[in-house]
C-alpha cells in the first residue's frame, strides 16, 4: 500500500508540473506567435521606484493645472459610515496600466542580492548566473545563448538600446559571452560580431582598449557593415535603407551614457527617440526584438538621488509609451514586456521624520542631478579654500531649495503657519531644522577632506556617503526626507521586481516567478 501510495503522488506530482506549463504552451499553440517582441529593463527599477514616479507625477500636474487640482490627499466622508475614506492622488505609468501584472524574484546563483549581469543573464537566457559573469555559466566557461541571438536565427531583426553604455552589464547579455562584466573592450567586440541590426543609445567606455592601445570598436563596427551616427542629424536621417546601424547620442556623460533627464537640455536625443527612430528601421515583414534598458535609474538610486531617478523612470515610461503607441497599431502582432533587473537603494516612500505622511512634491525645486551638484561643489572649493555652512547656504538653497532660517526667523514662521499662513507652511516645508543642519555640516567638513584621505573603508563612513560626495549625499538625503523618501543601501536590495506586459501571450507573466522565467515564456510565446 505504502507503494502504491508514493506511486500516485509522484504520477500526480508530474502530472501537476505538466499542467503548471501548460499555460505558456496553449497560449503558444493556440495563437499566432507576435511578429514584433519589446522588452523593457529599467536597472535598478523595481516597485518603489515605480510608485514614487507615480505620485511624484500626480503631484507635478495638481501643481500645474490649479484650476483642476486636486487636494494632495483627498478625503471624502462615506455617508454609510461618517468616516473619512482616504484617497491618494496618482498618475498611473503607462507600463502600470498594462493588463498583465507579475512579480519576479532576482537572486543570483550565488547571491540573494544580485548584480546587473547576473539579473541580465538570467532574463536573457533564462539561466542564473554568478555575479560579475556575462550570459555565462557560474564558472564562465560554458556560453549561454539570449533570446536576441534566437530572435536573430529565426530571421527577425533585433535592436539593443541603451540609456548607458552599450557594453555595460545589461545590453551586454544580449549579444556577448564574457566571464567579467568589467571586460569593456572584448564585450564591446562581440556586438559587431553578434550582426544584430540596431544598437543605439550611449557609446563605450573603453573603445579602444584599457591602455588605449587597441583597435578602434567602432573602426570594427565599420569593416561590419554598420552605418555610424554620432550626431543628432545624423541619427535623424537614419532608415532602413541605411542596413544596419550603430546610432551613438551626440551628448554623453564621462561613463559614455546619456545625460540624466534632470540634466538634459532642450533638443537632446531621448530613450523615447531612440525607441521610435528603432521601429523605424527595424521594422520588416519578418518582424523584430527590441531590447531597451533604462539603465541610469539604477545609478541615480546608487547615488540614492531621488529626483533624477525618478525622472529616468518616467523618461524610461516615455519609451515604453512608443511602443505601446506601436502595439495599439498592431495588437494582434506585438508583445511588450517591462520589467527590471534589481531594486537599487532600499529605496522607500515612507521616513520616520515626516510620521504617516509623505510630500513627493518637496524635490522638486532641485536644478540638478548628483553630478552636477558634485562639479558645483569642486567649483565652490577651488574658489573659496575656506568653505563654511554659512558660505554654502545660499548655493544650496539655489540648487535644492534647502533654506536655513536663525532660531528668532523660525519662530515667527512657525507661529505664522500655526494661523494657517499658506506662505509660511511653504517656507517651512524646506526649512532646515537642527539636526539636518548637522548633516550637512558633517557632510561638507568630510567633503574638505582630500578624497585620498577619506576613511572609505571605515564601516561607519560608508554607511552614512557609500562612496559618493558626502556633502551631496547629505544634501539629498535631507531633501529625500523631506519628502517622505529614504534609503537603506548604496548598493541593491534583494526586492522582487515587477513584470508588466500587454499584448500576444501576456497573460502568461501574470503571477509569481523567478527572472529565468521571464526568457522561458518569451520564448515559448515568441519563438
Amino acid at each position: 500500500m505504502r507503494k502504491t501510495s508514493i506511486g500516485k503522488a509522484r504520477l500526480f506530482l508530474a502530472a501537476l508540473a505538466v499542467l503548471l506549463a501548460l499555460p505558456v504552451a496553449m497560449a503558444a499553440d493556440s495563437v499566432k506567435p507576435p511578429k514584433y517582441v519589446f522588452l523593457f529593463i529599467g536597472d535598478g527599477t523595481s516597485f518603489p521606484q515605480r510608485n514614487a514616479a507615480e505620485f511624484f507625477l500626480a503631484n507635478q500636474m495638481a501643481e500645474k493645472n490649479p484650476a483642476d487640482q486636486v487636494a494632495r490627499h483627498q478625503k471624502q466622508i462615506s455617508k454609510d459610515t461618517g468616516i473619512a475614506d482616504f484617497k491618494p492622488n496618482t498618475q498611473r505609468l503607462t507600463m502600470n496600466t498594462f493588463p498583465a501584472q507579475g512579480i519576479s524574484t532576482t537572486y543570483s546563483a550565488n547571491s540573494l542580492i544580485p548584480d546587473s549581469s547576473s539579473s541580465g543573464t538570467a532574463i536573457a537566457t533564462g539561466n542564473k548566473t554568478r555575479d560579475g559573469v556575462v550570459s555565462m555559466d557560474p564558472e564562465g566557461r560554458v556560453n549561454y545563448t539570449s533570446i536576441a541571438k534566437i530572435a536573430k536565427a529565426k530571421g527577425k531583426k533585433v535592436g539593443v538600446l541603451t540609456s548607458v553604455s552599450l557594453d555595460h552589464a545589461t545590453p551586454a547579455v544580449f549579444y556577448a559571452n564574457q566571464p567579467n562584466r568589467n571586460d569593456y573592450y572584448e564585450i564591446a567586440l562581440q556586438a559587431p560580431a553578434s550582426g544584430f541590426d540596431y544598437f543605439a543609445g550611449g557609446a563605450f567606455k573603453q573603445p579602444e582598449g584599457k591602455k588605449g592601445d587597441q583597435k578602434s570598436v567602432f573602426d570594427v563596427f565599420q569593416e561590419s557593415g554598420y552605418t555610424i551616427t554620432k550626431d543628432r542629424d545624423g541619427f535623424q536621417k537614419l532608415s532602413a535603407k541605411d542596413g544596419k546601424i550603430l546610432a551613438v547620442n551626440h551628448v554623453l556623460d564621462p561613463d559614455m551614457a546619456l545625460p540624466y533627464t534632470l540634466d538634459r537640455q532642450d533638443g537632446e536625443i531621448t530613450l523615447a527617440d531612440f525607441v521610435k527612430k528603432g521601429i523605424e528601421v527595424l521594422d520588416n515583414e519578418d518582424g523584430f526584438f527590441m531590447m531597451t534598458e533604462g539603465g541610469k535609474v539604477d545609478w541615480a538610486c546608487h547615488a540614492n538621488d531621488a529626483l533624477t531617478a525618478i525622472l529616468d523612470v518616467i523618461a524610461f515610461d516615455e519609451a515604453v509609451q512608443v511602443a505601446y503607441d506601436f502595439y495599439k497599431r498592431h495588437p494582434d502582432e506585438t508583445l511588450i514586456v517591462v520589467t527590471g533587473d534589481h531594486e537599487t537603494g532600499g529605496m522607500t516612500v515612507g521616513f520616520a521624520g515626516t510620521r504617516y505622511d509623505t510630500f513627493l512634491n518637496r524635490i522638486s525645486k532641485q536644478k540638478g542631478s548628483y553630478i552636477t551638484f558634485n562639479n558645483v561643489i569642486d567649483q565652490m572649493k577651488k574658489d573659496n579654500t575656506n568653505l563654511t555652512f554659512e558660505s554654502i547656504m545660499p548655493t544650496v538653497t539655489e540648487f535644492f531649495g534647502l533654506t536655513y532660517y536663525p532660531d528668532s526667523e523660525r519662530a515667527v514662521l512657525e507661529q505664522a503657519a500655526s494661523n494657517g499662513d499658506i506662505a509660511a507652511i511653504e517656507k517651512l516645508a524646506h526649512a532646515l531644522q537642527p539636526f539636518e543642519v548637522d548633516t550637512i555640516k558633517k557632510g561638507l567638513a568630510t567633503t574638505l577632506i582630500p578624497a585620498k584621505d577619506r576613511p572609505r573603508q571605515d564601516d561607519a563612513y560608508y554607511k552614512d556617503y557609500g562612496s559618493y560626495e558626502p556633502l551631496t549625499v547629505a544634501l539629498t538625503h535631507v531633501l529625500n526626507n523631506k519628502a517622505g523618501i529614504a534609503w537603506t543601501t548604496f548598493s541593491h536590495s534583494g526586492l522582487p521586481t515587477p513584470v508588466s506586459a500587454i499584448g500576444v501571450g501576456a497573460e502568461n507573466f501574470m503571477g509569481h516567478y523567478d527572472n529565468t522565467d521571464i526568457f522561458k515564456k518569451m520564448v515559448a510565446i515568441a519563438y
